[in-house]
């Protein structure tokens, strides 16, 4: 029975000695990781030329939010109009103008994506959109960033 015992002794004791050397390496190596993860802002925009003041709103949002955040922007239904080579620059006092705000979101590597069906039913065909514009892919929803996604519709 004594022999038992110190043997179920050393176990619990070489289990525990084990648990205390790892255990704050881990929580470092863990604590590292959640300070460089960034939080995702996930921009739907489906307005169009219909109402240019809702574009410019959430491109100029997915500018100042890109400089901290991981972005992604998705365009649908009148929205994929404005990502073509030729589309009509729109432009409001106190905004960026849509090509500025496009170009610069492009530029800083921003995943900006065109809706397949919607681009379809626009009579687009994806080579007529700008450089640096995808054709949505559903993993891409997810994957842009590692952190939380908070979505916002304009």
């Amino acid at each position: 029975m004594k022999i038992l015992n110190l043997l179920l002794i050393a176990i619990v004791l070489t289990f525990v000695s084990c648990q205390n050397t790892s255990a704050p390496e881990a929580m470092e190596s863990h604590d590292m990781e959640e300070c460089q993860v960034k939080d995702g802002l996930f921009i739907h925009i489906s307005s169009g030329y219909d109402n240019p003041k809702k574009v410019l709103m959430a491109l100029s949002l997915a500018n100042k939010m890109a400089e901290t955040q991981d972005v992604c922007l998705f365009f649908d239904i009148e929205g994929v109009k404005l990502l073509t080579k030729t589309s009509e620059d729109i432009i409001m006092e106190n905004y960026m103008t849509l090509h500025d705000a496009l170009n610069k979101l492009i530029e800083q590597k921003v995943i900006i994506m065109a809706c397949p069906m919607c681009t379809k039913a626009a009579g687009i065909n994806p080579e007529d959109y700008k450089e640096g514009i995808i054709i949505a892919e559903k993993e891409k929803f997810f994957d842009f960033t590692k952190g939380r996604i908070l979505s916002l519709d304009y």
